[in-house]
């Protein structure tokens, strides 16, 4: 945890959250040279603030992330912003982010199958070979489907 409060407070917060290594009272440069730091030994690193000083800092991690309550700069500068200053949020955040991302890599997969399936057939691609000839009207019920499976898929994400 890196922070810009005392060590006295920063040993409190640090015992409610779970967190073993802290470094207190630190300017905001000392904050983003240690998010690079980090970031160039290959690890990933995820920045929670919610101040000015929290700003570098936020856009320099592999994930930033504001709180609600902060100030205008550290929303604008982080990925994510938490409409609640609760640190308890954060793995439902994360776990959100990670079925959003296989949502969106489905749906593009179903959309490029029924694309790629059903228009070439249509536009006449099958005919010189098996003589099969299709009605344009299965590219647009293929195109239909597509929409239609995308967005009942994205539905899932409510449950």
């Amino acid at each position: 945890m890196l922070t810009g409060d005392n060590e006295r407070t920063a040993r409190s917060i640090a015992a409610q959250a779970g967190i073993e290594n802290i470094m207190s009272e630190v300017l905001p440069d000392k904050k983003s040279e240690k998010v690079r730091e980090l970031r160039e030994k290959g690890k990933i690193v995820a920045m929670i603030g919610d101040g000015i000083n929290d700003a570098p800092a936020l856009t320099q991690a592999d994930i930033g992330i504001a709180m609600g309550e902060g100030t205008d700069i550290a929303m604008e500068s982080a990925n994510i912003t938490l409409m609640r200053g609760n640190l308890m949020l954060i793995p439902e955040v994360i776990n959100i982010s990670k079925r959003t991302m296989r949502i969106i890599k489905q749906n593009l997969f179903w959309a490029f199958f029924y694309n790629i399936a059903f228009i070439p057939v249509a536009a006449g691609a099958l005919y010189p070979l098996f003589g099969i000839l299709l009605n344009p009207v299965f590219a647009a019920v293929a195109m239909a489907a597509s929409s239609i499976s995308v967005v009942m898929n994205s539905l899932r994400l409510r449950n």
